[in-house]
């Protein structure tokens, strides 16, 4: 399977070297808006196409998946362009600017009859089957609540401040543990409240987010562009509970016993090796394409509906709409 990836930027780099390490997938053409920029990209990962405009790239009969790693403001536009190309899409998260757009991809995607994924990396990890696991198998018991939180100084990032980018903490960071939440309890929220620390420039740098659940459950969401964070998820039951390290890319379970005064470690479960962590989303892209499927089980298009139409609901509430609104 052939790789076209569109934006030269670090997480296109990211997916170039992983996609250097896969038999299953090569990365074959990279696209930007600088033919400069596109050569030196393709020398550095030993792709064999460089194009100097995202139009040819998706004239390339050869490139079978068009992957978008562009800011979110111009995902629904290239990934519309790729699919009327005829070309399956993985569009990084997240998914588009707002629900209005992904609803628009979707319809498309099933107008052209190709898949469309979303590159949220953690519901396609290994890690994603072991939490289901430990939370099934009922030695939390029942669960109760949980938090997540994910920080990273990231705010000196042009993408990340500008609202004209579709920037902001909400869908560069609050999106993992928005889909932490999802994975864990479900779709069952009754009410969702949220408070954010705004930027100099109109978009949210922090984001605080609490969900009530329709079976009693409750979730604490934070995530910032200013600092670091220890970026870990707690999985709260009545018999115990499970720590997550990294929810952006899990490194470790750790399941912990319910006694108040002294919790005792009682299992670690290691996350098998990886390559990047984004080698599992290429592979479910290439299964769900072998299969002839349109979505991928792992992150189905109604997930990616539900999870934009939440930070949709959230930026509401912050009163921040994007300039191409």
């Amino acid at each position: 399977m052939k790789v076209g990836i569109i934006g030269a930027g670090g997480i296109a780099r990211k997916m170039a070297q992983t996609l250097s390490h896969m038999t299953e997938a090569e990365a074959y053409a990279i696209a930007s808006r600088s033919a400069d920029k596109a050569e030196a990209f393709a020398k550095q990962y030993g792709l064999a196409r460089p194009y100097g405009s995202y139009e040819a790239l998706l004239e390339d009969d050869a490139v079978d998946l068009v992957y978008i790693a562009l800011p979110h403001s111009h995902h629904c536009e290239w990934t519309l362009a790729a699919l009327d190309a005829g070309k399956h899409v993985l569009c990084e998260k997240a998914f588009a600017a707002n629900a209005a757009q992904t609803r628009q991809m979707l319809a498309r995607a099933r107008e052209k009859k190709r898949l469309l994924a979303e590159a949220i990396w953690t519901r396609y990890m290994p890690s994603r089957a072991l939490i289901d696991e430990v939370v099934a198998s009922g030695r939390l018991g029942k669960v109760a609540a949980l938090n997540a939180n994910l920080g990273y100084r990231i705010d000196a990032h042009e993408r990340i401040v500008r609202p004209e980018l579709a920037g902001g903490a909400l869908l560069d960071l609050t999106v993992y543990p928005l889909n932490f939440a999802a994975m864990v309890l479900g779709g069952g929220i009754e009410r969702m409240e949220a408070s954010c620390v705004m930027t100099d420039t109109g978009v949210d740098g922090a984001d605080n987010v609490l969900l009530t659940y329709e079976g009693g459950q409750a979730a604490s969401l934070f995530t910032t562009i200013y600092a670091l964070t220890d970026r870990r998820g707690m999985v709260y039951g009545a018999e115990g509970f499970l720590e997550v390290e990294n929810i952006n890319n899990p490194r470790a379970l750790r399941i912990w016993s319910a006694d108040r005064d002294n919790p005792q470690l009682l299992e670690t479960i290691d996350v098998p090796a990886q390559i990047s962590g984004y080698e599992y989303e290429v592979l479910a892209c290439r299964r769900a394409i072998e299969a002839g499927a349109l979505e991928c089980p792992e992150m189905p298009h109604a997930e990616t509906l539900r999870i934009m139409e939440q930070m949709d609901a959230i930026r509401a509430g912050f009163g921040i709409v994007f300039p191409f609104e």
